[in-house]
């Protein structure tokens, strides 16, 4: 009695987990890519407007604080989430669903270091005017990696994870297709449409939120289907 207690006590605490963790990551991750579009406008601006713009770099440093929690709450949110799954995933989705996820907090933190380095170049610049064509190259590539490699992978993410859970009937009809519309806007426009970025911690939230608030015997007892 005592052994067959100890797995469905462990099954209810992994979904809530994985629901607190996407909230936390989503909002952190969230905050961090709306202050970068605050300090790093599309128009570029010219070298003396940009280094006068104080408030963009406190934006900039305020993104990189909560970047680095942000994806530790992501991963996390990861392993809860396919702990939760568990031995019912298939392995080609698996594979592919946790190798997108670590490259994207992989993403995320070259960006968080890029950026830092852009920030130093301008403080170790002030006083002088540095060249036009290095600021637009720093906020090119730093603002590259967040709204378009790192989203892409976050698309694969978006989809993969989708896929297993309509394949194993965990998640409401609703959400799977709102999962597959988002993963495609990730993966095929994101780099046309200014702040769609924004939609990936968005569905992190929401399926944190479902996670919180579904009854326990609706996420423990999946209607899986038979391979």
């Amino acid at each position: 009695m005592q052994d067959s207690a100890e797995p469905s006590a462990k099954a209810l605490r992994t979904p809530r987990a994985a629901g607190a963790a996407g909230i936390l990551s989503a909002l952190l991750l969230g905050g961090a890519m709306i202050l970068v579009r605050r300090a790093m406008p599309e128009r570029p601006l010219e070298a003396a407007a940009y280094l006068a713009d104080v408030s963009a770099h406190h934006a900039l440093r305020l993104a990189l604080i909560l970047l680095p929690f942000g994806g530790i709450f992501y991963l996390w949110f990861m392993g809860a989430l396919r702990d939760f799954i568990g031995v019912r995933e298939d392995r080609f989705f698996a594979t592919v669903f946790l190798g997108a996820g670590l490259l994207y907090v992989a993403m995320l933190f070259v960006f968080g270091a890029t950026a830092s380095a852009f920030l130093v170049t301008i403080d170790a610049t002030k006083g002088s005017i540095p060249p036009t064509e290095l600021l637009h190259y720093g906020r090119h590539f730093t603002i590259a990696l967040l709204t378009e490699y790192a989203p892409r992978m976050a698309g694969v993410f978006t989809l993969t994870t989708t896929t297993i859970v309509a394949r194993l009937g965990l998640f409401p009809r609703w959400l799977i297709l709102a999962g597959y519309l988002i993963g495609l806007v990730q993966v095929l426009v994101v780099s046309r449409i200014a702040w769609s970025e924004i939609v990936f911690p968005v569905w992190v939230m929401v399926v944190g939120l479902v996670l919180l608030t579904s009854p326990a015997h609706r996420i423990n007892s999946p209607n899986m289907p038979k391979r």
